[in-house]
């Protein structure tokens, strides 16, 4: 969920054809939008993302908890038995089953959940969100392109000194 959150911030929209939203979408009986647009919902999640990141009052997770409330349930569609929590129903529209989605997996980052590490780039030219879900939660970079470019800019600024 919270990749999710992170590709539609990052991008405005999601990948219709990627692997993580055909998996969600299909499991979970949801029909992208044809056109992949999702109204106001990106710029909301990358300003809640952009709060979480900076450690500032929550604000804009409080407005998706307001205008997309999670409806928590359980369910067991992996199978008898295999009872989980899912925040919305199978078959929401999109952008209401994304928004609730959301909501309530940045509210849970919010109030301190410790098996997620957000981050935003540490590239001079990038304002991409990362999960961080290295090891030792110390990723810099949103991926290995800004991390090389950062490493090659470095290098030639240190040698140019010399």
């Amino acid at each position: 969920m919270t990749r999710l959150a992170v590709e539609l911030a990052n991008t405005g929209t999601l990948d219709q054809h990627g692997d993580l939203v055909a998996a969600f979408f299909d499991e979970h009986e949801i029909t992208p939008p044809p056109d992949g647009a999702y109204g106001t919902l990106p710029h909301l999640v990358a300003a809640a993302l952009t709060q979480l990141v900076d450690a500032t009052p929550p604000e804009a997770v409080h407005q998706l908890l307001h205008d997309y409330p999670p409806e928590m349930h359980l369910s067991d569609h992996d199978g008898p038995g295999t009872w989980h929590i899912h925040f919305s129903r199978n078959g929401t529209p999109a952008r209401h089953w994304l928004g609730q989605l959301v909501a309530a997996k940045l509210a849970l980052i919010a109030a301190g959940d410790p098996a997620v590490t957000l981050g935003r780039c540490a590239a001079a030219t990038c304002t991409n969100f990362f999960v961080d879900q290295s090891r030792n939660r110390t990723r810099r970079f949103c991926s290995n392109a800004c991390a090389s470019r950062t490493t090659v800019a470095a290098y030639r600024a240190r040698t140019a000194q010399e």
